[in-house]
């Protein structure tokens, strides 16, 4: 985003924060479906329409690289649009809602551009364009007009447009658009991603997304962290559960063989008998010539001939050798036929290959998808998401717990003072707490246990009559209710845990003296539990090779890793936050599979 772009967008939004407008944007963001505001009398319409017909005829800047005007540039200012009355606009947008008024005199248009959650009041006459055609919802319009201001007694809109010219049309079927004005739940729309970012909900939840995502460039950026980019192929499996997608071309070219085998089946050994015995005719011939003491372009020639029949006997002895079906060597799967000539798989993890970067850049960070290839269905788990995984080298367990701590206030802080307007409307339609939650985690201190004092907590609670679905001992994986019971009920704000058993966690994390307990850490929240992991990684050669032995981790793949290790060994730390339960955090939405814009989990993987 260019600088002037990133002042512009500041400044709209710091404007959008007026009392006045989170007013209007009370009104505006409302359910997607609800009705526009009953309709007035004939007279006070036909009035709205001859209001300020006197308009001057300057122009509002248009969007960049566009010929219209954004609609979060007329209604997010502090007077929501008044003081552009008179002016003229091309707005384009999709229909919320619409309606014919006046025996079909005109129609009262919501449109909504994406740009923001509010909708902008078009008036457009009958004489200007079709009406039947403009007011289905979902219909795509362009029109060019001017701004006038309503009158209060007729609609709360603070500025509306009255059309001059209709511009574009992209009409709807609404006998057959699958989104109807209706209240949709969030479930019904997943069988609608390609539509769905039509809604207010799912618009808004982009908005926050986006948002959160520049917030992380710029907080990285901020303190020096440089961005890299990380492979989503990958060879090594990070966190050693094996839950990964493979890649691999096997399938499709066995399929291919074995078509084109039924096309042109394989030579026989009569055949390449038959080849062989052409190569020896022609060896003779040569021989022949070269006794006989042939000229030499006769030789030439010859030799030319035997070379061709040699290529060609190659050719069909190693044809007769194709069988369809998977290459296989000593009974098992032959990976050299592969496409990558070994075994790779989709990344579950940027963090190995940046800590290749770490060891020679200082700071850097990740921000990618990954995958899990894990047959889960719960409301928090995708196989496909989000990860920003940052990596600082001279840094222990103690500096990698003061950035996570420092970058989740940053987002929180950052979505307070840009993205209100959004955040306003997911309190109001889902978690009438998502903002002060947020102001909660922006302001306060996060508290600091080690795993065995969580535990020792969660023990108590359970001696004094709280009843947990999962055991509470030493040595589990704390569940998501664990979790959240130090973040909700005891805690109440952001809990860091950190010193966890090492059977439970990576072979990567830095044992610790007790030879019990790695230097790991995961920031628990509230709503959410886990929010980050990370650790100071082990940077002693002899002791992460032992740790691979110790969790039966072939040492092949991981020799390069190894050599960060072998040659200038640091001391280095990092963490992942998962981008999308950052953003249910935020949101307060209940379900991963709303917030990221094409989910794909066990059974799904639509577009």
């Amino acid at each position: 985003m260019s600088m002037r772009v990133s002042h512009s967008l500041s400044l709209s939004l710091s404007l959008s924060l007026s009392h006045n407008n989170r007013n209007s944007v009370k009104q505006k963001t409302q359910k997607m479906g609800d009705p526009i505001a009953a309709a007035p009398a004939a007279e006070e319409e036909r009035a709205a329409l001859s209001l300020n017909d006197a308009a001057a005829p300057s122009q509002i800047p248009n969007a960049e690289f566009s010929d219209r005007v954004p609609i979060r540039s007329i209604i997010s200012r502090s007077d929501g649009g008044s003081g552009l009355a008179g002016r003229k606009a091309r707005i384009g947008g999709w229909v919320k809602t619409g309606r014919k008024a006046d025996k079909d005199a005109f129609a009262f248009l919501e449109l909504n551009d994406g740009t923001c959650a509010g909708n902008l009041q078009v008036i457009v006459d009958s004489s200007v364009g079709e009406l039947g055609e403009l007011v289905a919802t979902g219909t795509c319009v362009v029109v060019d007009g001017v701004l006038k201001l309503p009158p209060k007694a007729t609609t709360k809109q603070r500025v509306e447009l009255r059309a001059e010219k209709v511009v574009h049309v992209g009409s709807v079927d609404p006998a057959k658009y699958p989104l109807p004005k209706m209240r949709l739940t969030l479930e019904f729309l997943r069988d609608f991603v390609h539509l769905r970012s039509r809604t207010n909900t799912i618009s808004a939840v982009a908005r926050i997304r986006n948002a959160l995502a520049f917030a992380t460039h710029t907080f990285f950026n901020k303190h020096g962290f440089l961005y890299v980019h990380t492979p989503i192929i990958t060879t090594s499996d990070c966190e050693g559960a094996g839950e990964m997608f493979q890649v691999t071309t096997l399938f499709s070219e066995a399929e291919k063989l074995e078509k084109e085998l039924i096309q042109n089946p394989p030579p026989t050994e009569a055949d390449v008998e038959a080849a062989k015995l052409v190569v020896k005719e022609k060896g003779d011939i040569v021989s022949q010539l070269k006794s006989d003491k042939a000229s030499k372009t006769e030789i030439v020639a010859a030799v030319d001939e035997l070379k061709r029949a040699k290529d060609n006997a190659s050719r069909v002895e190693e044809r007769s050798k194709l069988k369809p079906g998977i290459p296989q060597k000593d009974g098992k799967v032959d990976y050299t036929k592969d496409f990558f000539a070994r075994q790779a798989f989709l990344t579950v993890s940027g963090q190995l290959q940046v800590e290749s970067y770490a060891c020679a850049l200082t700071s850097v960070y990740t921000f990618g998808p990954t995958f899990r290839a894990e047959n889960s269905h719960t409301s928090r788990h995708l196989a496909e998401f989000w990860m920003v995984e940052p990596e600082i080298a001279f840094a222990d367990l103690e500096h990698d717990m003061n950035c996570a701590e420092a970058y989740v206030k940053f987002l929180c802080q950052w979505l307070l003072d840009n993205c209100l307007e959004d955040m306003l409307f997911m309190a109001e339609k889902f978690d009438k707490g998502c903002i002060d939650r947020l102001k909660m985690v922006a302001s306060t201190p996060f508290i600091r246990v080690t795993y065995t004092e969580a535990v020792e907590i969660l023990e108590e609670a359970v001696a004094t009559g709280k009843k947990f679905e999962n055991e509470v001992r030493w040595g589990i994986d704390l569940a998501s209710e664990h979790e959240r019971y130090l973040t909700e009920v005891k805690f109440q704000k952001p809990v860091i845990v950190y010193n966890y058993p090492k059977e439970i966690k990576a072979f990567y994390m830095r044992l610790n003296d007790d030879l019990k307990t790695v230097a790991a850490m995961d920031v628990l929240v509230p709503k959410v539990g886990e929010l980050i992991g990370g650790s100071q990684r082990e940077e002693r050669f002899d002791v992460i090779k032992q740790r691979l032995e110790e969790m039966s981790l072939p040492s092949e793949p991981y020799e390069w890793y190894l050599d960060l290790r072998r040659y200038g060994t640091v001391k280095h730390a990092g963490f992942g936050l998962g981008f999308e339960r950052m953003i249910l955090f935020a949101t307060g939405l209940d379900n991963i599979r709303d917030v990221i814009p094409f989910p794909r989990y066990p059974g799904r993987a639509d577009l």
